[in-house]
């Protein structure tokens, strides 16, 4: 069980939540929710002991499992010894007896020895290798590679690692901040199984609306300065806080209508005969007051791709006998297919099977090494990169409104600042330089782009990354109300699913298509 009494949390002058007192109890499994900047990552911060709070207490179990962001600490140590780290009193205890083998045996070191076998012994770690293995191999990450360095493997693999090493040791409590961010759909999916068979209390931040749904039992939504929780999944629970919303709002309204016609009689008769009737009323008005109810600070993008000034022609790509390799076996080989004006299609596999590059040879950023990529007739891309530094140049003095107004000759600055209020940059925000940016209005500056342009074609490289679950349903909504051609990669079910209609596969046996919606693919 987690207890946090008394949290308040400001930032400068700003108020992320005020005199919270909550308890996450043991069996339950709770996503932390709230749109980007409400104070998700800073209170998880608050419960590991990462940050403090401006005031409050927090109690934790005595084992607590969390996603650690520290990489680099780790480069030089192999992966299995990472994850058996997750552990803090094993690790030390089996770290201590190494170094004591090392010494010259004396009765002072006998007895040391045989107390951190009976810690080791305590935390199964005569079993911890083997159980690591099993994490690691859960993760999808080989078997030959549990002995390599950190630093000799990919940096989203490293991730997986560190994962790994959180969940390691049969913690009480698990505190995990966007877990999903760097697995593929597999991997995802063994996670939500682990997560479903753990007995401890979790606590976990993520923007995959999916994994929420699937995973928690309940909702810790932070949102008018404060932290409630909630029954139910993600989507149960935006039933109920709308409800209570609404239901606040009407109550409200009601008084307001009431207190007017109150405020009536005692104008008409307040100077009469009538003193004790409107000493009356004016007790009433008092008591009905309207409290004012906080403003949510929920806002979501408007997004919408509007239709194309120019369609393209039918064919939009015709791939013959493509072929891309990297100082090694191919990642696509001989791969042919026409895409076709109006198709929506997502770019699926594991990570590093070769989604990106795909769609960077279709957006013309990469060229193949053999084959063929014909562009069709009056074909307009407009390409939302994985890495954003591609398309913004965060060393650069622009601001958002002079980057968003270099994507378009000739457009008005009213048009500009449309567009920056439909993404949330308010007022002065519009003039922020984009070096100043966060990951999360970064991505929200080049979707505005693209609706500038009024592309045919869009090509996006996981848009959903650093977008919080109010944007990525947006941008859900956006795609599938599209009139153009759309090819996403992604890793974010729900995204997957209203925005395509096809697949591009990314298979043992190499890229595939299936005709047909995410769903079908998975029960196949």
């Amino acid at each position: 069980m987690i207890t946090a009494k008394s949290i308040t949390k400001k930032v400068g002058a700003r108020v992320l939540f005020e005199d919270v007192d909550i308890t996450f109890s043991e069996r339950n499994r709770y996503g932390l929710t709230g749109p980007n900047g409400s104070g998700k990552s800073t209170f998880l911060k608050i419960l590991m002991g990462k940050e403090e709070a401006t005031s409050g207490t927090i109690t934790l179990p005595n084992k607590v499992g969390f996603l650690k962001q520290n990489i680099e600490d780790f480069r030089d140590t192999r992966l299995i010894d990472v994850v058996i780290m997750g552990n803090t009193r094993l690790w030390e205890a089996m770290s201590e007896r190494d170094r004591l083998y090392e010494r010259e045996m004396t009765d002072e070191i006998g007895i040391r020895l045989g107390e951190c076998e009976e810690i080791i012994c305590e935390e199964d770690g005569y079993s911890a290798e083997s159980d690591a293995e099993e994490l690691l191999t859960g993760m999808g990450i080989a078997v030959e590679l549990h002995n390599n360095k950190m630093h000799t493997i990919p940096t989203d693999v490293q991730f997986r690692v560190m994962l790994c090493q959180a969940l390691f040791g049969n913690p009480e409590a698990l505190l995990l901040d966007e877990p999903t961010n760097h697995l593929d759909l597999t991997s995802i999916g063994w996670l939500e199984e682990f997560l479903h068979s753990y007995k401890g209390t979790l606590v976990v931040v993520s923007h995959d609306r999916h994994f929420l749904n699937t995973v928690t039992t309940h909702i810790a939504d932070i949102d008018y300065e404060t932290i409630i929780i909630y029954p139910g999944n993600y989507d149960d629970m935006i039933v109920a806080k709308s409800s209570v919303r609404a239901r606040a709002e009407s109550e409200n309204k009601s008084k307001e209508k009431k207190v007017a016609q109150l405020r009536e009689f005692v104008a008409r008769f307040g100077a009469g005969t009538r003193a004790s009737q409107v000493q009356s009323r004016l007790r009433e008005i008092e008591r009905l007051e309207p409290q004012e109810l906080k403003k949510s600070n929920i806002q979501r993008p408007y997004i919408r791709f509007y239709p194309p000034e120019k369609p393209s022609g039918q064919v939009v790509f015709k791939l013959e006998e493509i072929s891309k390799a990297y100082d090694g076996p191919e990642i696509i080989h001989k791969f042919s297919c026409d895409i076709t004006r109006g198709e929506k299609i997502a770019v699926i596999g594991n990570n590093g099977k070769g989604k990106t590059t795909l769609l960077k040879m279709l957006a013309g950023v990469l060229a193949q090494d053999s084959g063929k990529i014909e562009i069709g007739h009056q074909v307009q891309i407009g390409y939302f990169p994985q890495n954003h530094s591609e398309i913004i140049d965060k060393k650069s003095n622009l601001t958002a409104f002079e980057w968003l107004k270099k994507r378009r000759d000739n457009v008005y600055d009213q048009d500009i600042r449309s567009i920056l209020g439909k993404m949330l940059f308010s007022g002065e925000d519009a003039f922020k330089p984009v070096a100043h940016l966060s990951g999360g209005e970064t991505a929200r500056l080049i979707l505005g782009g693209m609706m500038l342009c009024n592309y045919n074609v869009l090509i996006l490289d996981e848009p959903n990354n650093h977008l919080d679950l109010e944007a990525v349903s947006a941008l859900a909504w956006a795609l599938n109300d599209y009139k153009g051609t759309v090819i996403v990669a992604s890793h974010d079910r729900d995204l997957i699913s209203n925005a395509s209609t096809k697949l591009f596969t990314f298979e043992d046996k190499g890229l595939s298509i299936f005709e047909g919606p995410l769903e079908e693919y998975l029960a196949r």
